[in-house]
């Protein structure tokens, strides 16, 4: 009989690592299980051994062929393993069939990056998030994971109270229970996400809001503590931010942004992770603007990017598909590309390189130069968000009432006041603002009249950003 699964961590394990290349795989032919062992070293596994097999389609029972699987349970017993990694996700009865024939834990990629997620979870959220991704990790796996469930309860045996039952499983039972817990846990996480879409909302209402997104390990935190005094945790490691951070950015000549920090993208992240953390992606999804670190210098960084590119596609369509009106109506925000590391290249021809292939990047260095700012790009950086924030500046007129005082505080705050005309009961501002601004205060409600320097009307829908105004038919 196996060994009951109790625990499912690889820390302080001797570990192999194991892969199938197929034809479609995706992976760095440079170093093949580079970023597995990174994972796995995250995780507290000391690495001592890799073994990959090339095949045109996976074994059914067993992923990697039977000759292959013998080879592996050698190699675990030469190296004193006693965990197996694959970089795959592997079915319940394909775990359990390799733990059979090697004799050891066999861990899948899903639940080694749930793992790295369970060890750094700090906030409640975060922590929510996790245990909820591992419930949907868990649920399927549960009759290959647990030789237990299959004994019956009721049949004579000592039973715990409420199980009782002509002859019912306690796989059954641990179903139910799993399920009332995942339900239990969306409903909590619905609450700080409905919490945290209002959040959001307000911010973007007064704020032009920026993202830095992009694989693990790219630099995010580094910049984004270079450019604020954000005080993110940054580390050379996987997943060293597992949650988002957002603060104030100032880029000169007045103007002012909200910066969040993301969670890093991985490549072949877990679909069911990504859901549970959905709401750490949250700013990235409703942000203004977006910049995309990318560490140039890693040898998969091409790799790298096209994943944060999917991840981001996704993301983008499950929003078109919101039950949340407000979700729809976004418009997909901008995206900068961020060079960033190019200080360890060897040379500039393989920065020339990137710069042909993504027309429009800046090259970057976000470690903090003497003045404070980023060593190289600080200047172009902050130019390129500092129009994007204000968007094409035009002279307006704008009427408003004057109970309004938030919103005329905002105008003040955000563009040039040329000069005010009062009336008992409103305001007009000539003003030299950008669109953008405006569109925000419109958006969130603001009882504005927009006219040009002409004075004609600026109708709704005709700003960047702005949804068009609902059309009702008769």
């Amino acid at each position: 009989m196996a060994k009951e699964r109790t625990e499912l961590g690889v820390a302080s394990e001797r570990a192999v690592l194991a892969a199938v290349r197929l034809p479609d795989s995706v992976y760095d032919p440079r170093d093949p299980f580079g970023e597995l062992r990174a994972l796995a070293q995250q995780a507290g596994a000391t690495v001592v051994g890799e073994c990959e097999q090339r095949l045109q389609r996976p074994v059914a029972g067993t992923y990697m062929g039977t000759g292959k699987v013998h080879e592996l349970k050698a190699l675990c017993e030469e190296l004193g393993a006693g965990t197996v990694i694959f970089d795959h996700d592997l079915s319940p009865k394909q775990i359990s069939n390799i733990e059979q024939a090697v004799g050891r834990k066999v861990v899948d990629r899903s639940e080694l990056i749930l793992d790295i997620f369970a060890g750094r979870a700090a906030t409640t959220e975060a922590k929510l998030q996790v245990e909820l991704a591992q419930l949907e990790y868990t649920y399927p796996r549960l009759r290959a994971m647990w030789d237990h469930l299959e004994r019956i309860v009721g049949g004579g045996g000592i039973a715990g109270i409420g199980t009782r039952g002509p002859g019912e499983q306690q796989l059954e039972i641990d179903r139910r229970l799993v399920q009332r817990k995942k339900l239990a846990l969306q409903r909590e996480l619905d609450v700080i996400r409905a919490r945290r879409r209002r959040e959001v909302a307000a911010r973007r209402a007064e704020h032009f809001t920026v993202g830095l997104v992009g694989y693990t390990n790219a630099g995010k935190s580094t910049l984004f503590n270079t450019l604020t005094a954000g005080g993110a945790y940054a580390d050379d490691r996987l997943f060293a931010t597992l949650m988002t951070r957002t603060r104030e950015w100032s880029l000169g000549q007045g103007v002012g942004v909200m910066l969040s920090d993301t969670v890093g993208f991985v490549r072949d992240i877990p679909h069911h992770l990504v859901a549970s953390f959905k709401s750490t992606l949250e700013e990235a999804t409703h942000a203004d603007l977006l910049l995309i670190v990318l560490d140039v210098a890693d040898p998969a960084a091409e790799l790298h990017l096209a994943t944060v590119n999917k991840v981001l596609d996704e993301l983008f369509d499950e929003m078109d598909g919101s039950k949340h009106e407000e979700d729809r109506l976004l418009a997909r925000p901008e995206r900068i590309l961020l060079l960033n590391k190019v200080d360890r290249l060897r040379d500039n021809a393989e920065l020339l390189v990137w710069q042909r292939k993504h027309p429009g990047s800046i090259t970057i260095c976000a470690l903090p130069g003497p003045d404070g700012r980023p060593r190289l790009g600080a200047d172009e950086l902050e130019a390129r968000v500092r129009d994007a924030a204000r968007g094409q500046v035009e002279e307006f007129r704008v009427t408003l009432p004057l109970a309004d005082a938030k919103t005329l505080s905002l105008l003040e705050r955000s563009g040039d006041v040329l000069a005010r005309d009062y009336t008992a009961t409103h305001v007009t501002l000539h003003v030299r603002i950008g669109r953008r601004h405006l569109a925000r205060l419109r958006s969130a409600g603001a009882q504005l009249h927009l006219a040009d320097a002409k004075g004609r009307d600026v109708p709704r829908g005709t700003l960047p950003g702005e949804p068009a105004p609902a059309k009702w038919s008769t």
